[in-house]
This record gives structure tokens, C-alpha cells and sequence, in this order.
């Protein structure tokens, strides 16, 4: 893939990817809670550091390069 076509798929994943990835996760904790009730404050961390990392996984190779001239 070019990297003028890596950058705008880049932009697009941070634009519009990013959000609803976010948006998912927040909900999926909200019925975490919902269903099982509040979780101790470190499997929270645990869980949004584990989402954190899990998003950026599928799109390693897009980002790859995309600061460099």
C-alpha cells in the first residue's frame, strides 16, 4: 500500500474508527455493569487497557510509516 493512501486510511481510522470504537467499549462496560455490577476499580483498568491495545492490533501495518516524509 502507498503511503499517501496508508496516511488518508490513517486519518480516517482516528476520524471516524476511533469514536465509534470508543462508544462501543464504554458501553460494553456500562452493561458489564449493568450485569454483574460494579467491577473493583483495577479490572476496569485491566479491561480498558486490554481495549486500548486490542484496537490498534488490526491496524498495525496502516499505521506503520505514517510519520516519516
Amino acid at each position: 500500500m502507498e503511503l499517501k493512501t496508508r496516511k488518508r486510511l490513517s486519518i480516517l481510522i482516528l476520524l471516524v474508527g476511533m469514536p465509534l470504537y470508543v462508544v462501543v467499549s464504554v458501553s460494553l462496560m456500562n452493561w458489564l455493569d449493568g450485569r454483574f455490577g460494579r467491577q473493583p476499580i483495577w479490572v476496569e483498568l485491566l479491561i480498558y487497557v486490554g481495549l486500548g491495545v486490542l484496537w490498534a492490533l488490526p491496524f498495525k501495518r496502516v499505521f506503520l510509516g505514517v510519520g516519516k516524509g
